[in-house]
């Protein structure tokens, strides 16, 4: 019961801040510094004729671990419409058979959107290994033999995701990554050159520029962050004072 009137909380704090933010400026966000990173990256791969690896992990969408497949997909629309002109289209692999299928959606409507559906490759978006060593197995060619300028690493991904940066790493490309694994996390934190931390996989969206509902979405984090902090402040000040 609790669990769905937080849902059902957010969800109505979300719906009507997203029609908020559709009348109000672009919000002021602290810079982070894997995402400044990541323009320089965009632009470099359209200049020298390189492309992005976009690797989206293996959770499943209807698991627990979807949503940091959907940020993931929201990182590859951004990428796909930014580098629609480059000579070499932005590839993306998956570990799960149905988020597969949608990189290869979200690829197609990046096209759409930059009005260069005719430069549209099927191809770019692969079912790399439906296991977590068979993914990261079919992701680490792509980094070493396709002219891969900058490895982007967003979705839910395990420890064996080191494989991945360290081809990156012998292949001198840098690897941006968030994920919502904690192991993967101190992976990637070690390995990448630019790590996103903790909720900074689902505030990429808002940086990015994906729409009001993901600027709306950073402010409903807030107030249930705040909202948390107050409730455990006062269960302690009444455990305190012996109500509880």
């Amino acid at each position: 019961m609790v669990e769905l009137s937080v849902t059902l909380l957010s969800l109505i704090l979300l719906l009507a801040l997203t029609f908020l933010r559709r009348k109000s400026p672009p919000p002021t966000l602290r810079p982070i510094p894997a995402l400044i990173r990541l323009y320089r990256a965009i632009g470099l791969s359209v200049e020298d004729g390189s492309r992005l690896h976009v690797s989206l992990g293996r959770g499943g969408l209807l698991s627990g671990r979807g949503g940091a497949s959907l940020a993931g997909l929201a990182m590859l629309r951004y990428l796909t419409e930014r580098t629609s002109a480059s000579d070499k289209p932005p590839v993306a692999t998956a570990g799960d058979p149905a988020l597969a299928v949608l990189t290869q959606d979200t690829l197609k409507a990046g096209y759409e959107a930059a009005n260069a559906e005719d430069l549209y490759q099927p191809t770019t978006g692969r079912l790399s290994g439906p296991t977590p060593f068979s993914f990261v197995a079919g992701a680490m060619p792509v980094v070493r033999d396709e002219n891969v300028s900058a490895n982007v690493l967003m979705g839910d991904f395990g420890p064996e995701i080191a494989l991945v940066t360290e081809a990156a790493e012998r292949s001198d490309v840098p690897t941006l990554g968030g994920t919502d694994d904690l192991p993967a996390q101190a992976v990637l934190y070690a390995a990448a050159q630019e790590p996103l931390i903790g909720e900074e996989l689902f505030a990429a969206g808002a940086y990015l520029g994906a729409g009001p509902s993901h600027a709306a979405s950073l402010t409903v984090q807030d107030i249930l962050r705040w909202a948390l902090i107050l409730f455990l402040l006062g269960g302690a000040a009444l455990k305190m004072l012996g109500v509880i």
